[in-house]
C-alpha cells in the first residue's frame, strides 16, 4: 500500500477503475504529468463503490499538471453520465462543487447516483468541453460498513490507551478527540460521528482540512453527538493500520462515518468533503435521533 502523496493510491486504488485514453496514467506516472501542462483532467475520487439498488456518493476533482507537479483545481461546471452492464446511458448530471473549509483552489465534485448490478460499468466527466471517459469494476458488495449495517465495535485508541498506536493523532497539535473508545461508545444510546484521517500521512491531501474543519463545526452538535477521530496508521511511518482501521476495512482515507444510538451506519462520505456536507451529515444524524 503506498504512501506516496503524488500517486494518491489508497483514494484511488479501492474504486477498480481505469481511464480511457491514458488519463489514469497521466496521473499515476508523474512523467506523463509533467508533459500535459496546463491540461485539466477529472478524476473520479470515490473510493468502495459497489452494486446496490440504494444511491452512493460519487465524487471527481480536477486536476492540472504544472511544473511543479499536480495541483487540484475547482470552479468549472461538471456533469457526468453513466453506463452500466446491462443498459445504455443515464441522463448527464450537473455536479455539486464543495469547496467551502477546503484550501484555497482545491474542491470536489458529487453527485449521488445508482448502481444497480455488479460489473464494469462507464462513466463520462464532461467540463470545459472537453470529456473524460472511465470504467469501474464495481463489486456485488462493499469493503467498509454501509449504511443500515451494525459499525464494527473496535475499540480505538486513547490517551489512556493507544492500543500501540504512535501517535495516535498526527494533527499539530493533537486533536481533542481521543478521549472515548469507540468500543465503548457505538450503541451505548448516543449517537457518534467518527472520522478516519491522517493529516501527517494522508496520500489524497484531504484529511488535515476535513479535520479541522470537523473540530471548527462540532461545537453546535457536542451535546447530541459523541465525535472521535481515528488516525490510520500505526506509526508515522505509515506502512501498517491501526487496529481500528483495519478492523473496519477502510480502502482509502478519509472517512467520515455517522452512527445512530443502536450502533447501526446512517451515512458515510470518503476521500474528500467540505464543510456543507459534513454539516449535512450532522444534521440529518441529528434529526434521525431525535435530539434537536
Amino acid at each position: 500500500m503506498s504512501t506516496d502523496p503524488a500517486l494518491s493510491r489508497r483514494a484511488f486504488l479501492g474504486t477498480g477503475l481505469t481511464v480511457v485514453g491514458g488519463l489514469v496514467a497521466a496521473r499515476a506516472t508523474p512523467a506523463l504529468a509533467a508533459r500535459a501542462k496546463t491540461k485539466v483532467m477529472a478524476i473520479p475520487f470515490s473510493s468502495d463503490l459497489y452494486a446496490s439498488p440504494d444511491p452512493q456518493r460519487f465524487t471527481l476533482v480536477l486536476e492540472q499538471g504544472t511544473s511543479h507537479g499536480i495541483k487540484y483545481v475547482s470552479g468549472p461546471a461538471v456533469s457526468v453520465r453513466f453506463k452500466g452492464p446491462r443498459g445504455g446511458w443515464s441522463t448527464s448530471t450537473p455536479m455539486q462543487l464543495d469547496r467551502e473549509g477546503l484550501p484555497k483552489g482545491r474542491g470536489v465534485y458529487r453527485t449521488t447516483t445508482t448502481f444497480s448490478d455488479p460489473g464494469i460499468w462507464d462513466g463520462e466527466a464532461r467540463f470545459l468541453g472537453k470529456t473524460t471517459r472511465f470504467s469501474m469494476q464495481l463489486p456485488a458488495g462493499a469493503v467498509a460498513p454501509v449504511p443500515g449495517q451494525a459499525a464494527p465495535r473496535a475499540a480505538s485508541p486513547t490517551r489512556a490507551d493507544t492500543l500501540g498506536v504512535k501517535p495516535i493523532c498526527t494533527r499539530v497539535p493533537q486533536c481533542p478527540l481521543h478521549t472515548v473508545s469507540l468500543a465503548d461508545v457505538i450503541g451505548a444510546g448516543r449517537p457518534v460521528a467518527v472520522l478516519f484521517a491522517t493529516p501527517a500521512l494522508c496520500t489524497s491531501q484531504y484529511c488535515g482540512p476535513v479535520l479541522d474543519e470537523l473540530l471548527a463545526i462540532r461545537a453546535p452538535y457536542e451535546d447530541r453527538i459523541t465525535f472521535v477521530h481515528v488516525d490510520i496508521y500505526k506509526n508515522l511511518r505509515g506502512r501498517t493500520q491501526s487496529p481500528t482501521v483495519a478492523a473496519w476495512q477502510l480502502p482509502s482515507e478519509p472517512w467520515l462515518y455517522t452512527i445512530d444510538g443502536t450502533g447501526n451506519v446512517v451515512a458515510r462520505i470518503d476521500t474528500a468533503f467540505g464543510t456543507n456536507e459534513m454539516g449535512g451529515l450532522l444534521d440529518d444524524l441529528v434529526t434521525l435521533s431525535g435530539a434537536s
